[in-house]
């Protein structure tokens, strides 16, 4: 199939041919948030930045995993908060920490969306430690909860990364209580269950923005995954581009190993003229400006 074919077919169709190609686990962080915000909405003096913030971003947030879903992924896993979050003060939290922490677990929005769309929902991570003596220790609960008001829901699968930058203590203190009860080490698969509160296959796709670096899924990350990352911030992601990651990890991805010894001289003859054309060129390399960074292949310097 032609990526053009794969573009222009209908969204059902689309999803079909990604569940034919086996459960997928999509890695999403969704990052560069506050850049797409300042970009699209301009406030006015009077308007609340912070509540316009979480109410345009949050509905933004909605909208991707849905086309997400619709696409024909299986589970969604996106980290939402790492632990410098706590690092930026009370202030910050007061402002944007809290309710955004809450809302995926309260919010009317976030709650017809999991209903309609049949989503089964856990939060992973450390955040029982890092909450627990704090203004915020609520959350914990409230995140368990919309866990247990989902459960039952079996079409999507949406796990929320909280503090789960690093696993080593939460997943050393979750081997020792699987032993003290059962008097075994527990496999691989019987951990992941402990960690994210069901069976997660390992991660299929992760997608991510700025800087190249792949983060805050304990246990799922194989080695297996295909990994893109978006130039602009997340939020600007639109479904062409969902598709043409689709189409890379369905059909340009699974390759058998080719016998370098067969390859027609035409193809080898593309190869050389490749590699040497892009012989100073390294991907992940990029440039300040302002404080914010670009990829250098791609920064328009006039």
């Amino acid at each position: 199939m032609e990526i053009e074919t794969f573009q222009n077919l209908p969204v059902e169709q689309v999803a079909r041919l990604v569940r034919a190609a086996g459960p997928q686990v999509c890695v999403f962080p969704i990052n560069g948030t506050r850049r797409w915000f300042i970009l699209e909405h301009a406030l006015r003096p009077e308007e609340d930045s912070a509540q316009a913030y979480i109410n345009i971003t949050s509905k933004k947030h909605i909208a991707l995993y849905k086309m997400c879903f619709d696409h024909g992924l299986d589970t969604l896993v996106t980290p939402i908060f790492g632990s410098e979050l706590l690092t930026r003060g009370n202030v910050y939290m007061q402002k944007f920490g809290s309710d955004g922490l809450a809302r995926p677990a309260t919010h009317p929005d976030f709650i017809r969306f999991y209903q309609e769309n049949e989503v089964r929902v856990h939060f992973y991570g450390d955040y029982y430690k890092q909450l627990t003596g704090t203004p915020y220790a609520y959350l914990c609960e409230l995140f368990d909860q919309i866990a247990q008001n989902t459960r039952r829901n079996n079409h999507f699968r949406l796990c929320y990364g909280v503090f789960a930058n690093d696993a080593t203590e939460t997943i050393a203190r979750l081997s020792v209580e699987y032993f003290q009860k059962a008097g075994s080490i527990p496999s691989r698969r019987e951990l992941v269950e402990l960690y994210y509160g069901e069976y997660i296959e390992p991660a299929t796709i992760f997608i991510g923005f700025d800087k190249f670096s792949v983060f805050d899924y304990p246990l799922l990350g194989l080695g297996g995954e295909d990994i893109y990352f978006t130039v602009a911030p997340s939020l600007y992601i639109t479904e062409r581009q969902l598709r043409s990651i689709l189409f890379d990890h369905i059909y340009s991805r699974n390759i058998q190993e080719i016998d370098y010894l067969k390859l027609p001289r035409e193809d080898i003859q593309f190869m050389n003229n490749f590699y040497y054309a892009n012989l100073q060129n390294i991907f992940g390399i990029g440039d300040l400006r302002a404080g914010i960074w670009y990829p250098s292949l791609l920064l328009d310097d006039e």
